[in-house]
């Protein structure tokens, strides 16, 4: 992801049941909908590596040397860093500061987890506490290691993290580095290199084992119980799509194809293929497991056109550009290519942009109102992608917003203006489950009648009706 792939150009894991060819691959963006635009938001960064937020109007940058910054809602940034730890990081080749998820509860118990290679070069995975006297400020004395994963190379390190809808921790790792897989490390059960890893970060010490990880008692003391997916090349990047349950993950390719893996985040010990398969493709079959055995992509690529490695994003959840409804975003690092991909009669179909030059994407964010950003070490600049075939009259019609989305405990609701709005809240099944009345432009509603699930608000304004989903997880 960083100025090594420009050489290396690789990506991990993809293997697809649906085979398309490269034209139906590349169709032009701007022959179809919808026109993905870019606006700039906030000032530049150094080498962004990680975009998220905490369930507010924040977005926290990480830069590869071991910096986090707040970037506001106003497009400023704090003069004081959230977090500064460089003096633990290396940076060299594909290292650094990796990856970043705030825990599912981080607004009561301040905790959030980082992901990083240390001054040896191994990667570890450490939960560090909010200040308890400003939030926009983290403890840095605070770091409480969960692991430290040996690196045998200086790339190839994965580095992403995200809490599931279970609420346990998934860590993405590569294969180790160099080229090849030459340990066939994503293959091996033994070794925590090549996989998904899932753990319980709310007991234990410093973790515990999920009772449903598929290796936690499969009857074979050498397999390590913290694997939950394996046969990945170099995931960089993965997000949960949390209306579907479904995890998406963007794997590195070797030299060929770059692939997008798509389950459901309840299915465990899944095979996806690496070193057997450059996505469809044989790459190294020897002492291979059947195919038959292994989950294979639902969109590839080829190297063609200056394409090199894929920067995994983000399923649209948003509700300002309804073009964007149930496309799954990525990008390429070496091309400047944004794409999607789109369900149509079964099969997922991809498109891609024309080249937004001298980016170099290395990460997608998503803020708590479920849009999305991009940015890459290149530029260094956050965007917010928008659809340019939306007018400015759409934007009149979003008579309400629900914040944050997915939500937890409560939601607040803000509408444009201050008639009384009745809503109502429906299940997915179409039951009505609540209802409520509104006189003001911003209202907090509790959340404890709902249990995890996708809900339907619709409010009546006027003798119509404006439906907006809600998670709640």
């Amino acid at each position: 992801i960083f100025s090594i792939f420009i050489v290396e150009h690789q990506l991990i894991f993809m293997k697809k049941i649906f085979l398309f060819t490269s034209t139906i691959l590349f169709s032009v963006i701007a022959n179809s909908q919808p026109d993905i635009n870019l606006v700039a938001f906030g000032p530049t960064f150094n080498q962004p590596t990680v975009i998220k937020h905490a369930n507010d109007n924040r977005l926290f940058i990480v830069e590869k040397a071991g910096i986090i910054k707040i970037l506001n809602a106003d497009g400023s940034v704090n003069a004081t860093p959230f977090l500064n730890i460089q003096s633990s990081i290396s940076t060299g080749s594909e290292r650094g500061l990796l990856g970043l998820a705030f825990h599912p509860n981080y607004s009561n118990n301040g905790y959030f987890y980082v992901n990083y290679t240390n001054n040896s070069g191994n990667t570890v995975v450490a939960r560090f506490t909010r200040n308890s006297m400003d939030n926009n400020l983290a403890d840095a004395a605070s770091q409480n290691i969960l692991m430290t994963v040996t690196q045998p190379y200086s790339n190839h390190n994965g580095g992403d993290l995200t809490f599931g809808p279970d609420g346990y921790l998934y860590i993405a790792l590569g294969d180790g580095g160099s080229g090849g897989d030459p340990g066939d490390r994503a293959q091996n059960l033994n070794t925590l290199l090549g996989k998904i890893l899932r753990i319980d970060v709310d007991s234990g010490t410093p973790y515990a084992i999920p009772p449903d990880n598929p290796y936690l008692n499969d009857g074979d003391a050498n397999t390590l119980p913290e694997i939950w997916a394996y046969g990945l090349r170099n995931p960089w990047r993965i997000s949960m799509d949390f209306a579907n349950q479904d995890i998406w993950i963007a794997d590195v390719g070797q030299g060929n194809w770059e692939e997008i893996n798509k389950v459901p985040v309840s299915v465990g010990g899944i095979n996806y293929g690496w070193r057997c398969y450059e996505a469809n493709y044989t790459y190294n079959t020897s002492g291979c497991p059947p195919s038959n055995t292994m989950v294979f992509p639902i969109g590839e690529y080829d190297h063609s056109n200056g394409r090199c490695s894929i920067t995994g994003g983000y399923k649209y959840n948003g509700s300002l550009y309804p073009n964007f409804q149930g496309l799954y975003f990525f990008a390429d690092y070496c091309s400047n290519e944004i794409g999607y991909l789109e369900l149509d009669n079964g099969v997922w179909n991809m498109t891609l942009s024309t080249p937004f030059s001298g980016n170099f994407w290395s990460t997608f964010g998503e803020d708590y109102n479920g849009e999305l950003y991009i940015a890459g070490i290149g530029s260094g600049q956050i965007y917010k992608i928008t659809d340019t075939n939306l007018s400015v009259d759409d934007f009149n019609k979003n008579i309400f917003r629900i914040y944050p989305n997915p939500a937890q405990d409560h939601i607040t609701l803000e509408t444009s203006n201050i008639k009384t709005i009745t809503f109502h809240i429906f299940d997915i099944y179409g039951k009505l489950v609540d209802t409520f009345v509104n006189e003001q432009t911003s209202k907090q509603y509790s959340l404890d009648k709902l249990t995890s699930g996708v809900y339907f608000i619709k409010a009546n304004l006027d003798a119509n009706t404006y439906t907006k989903k809600l998670v709640v997880h």
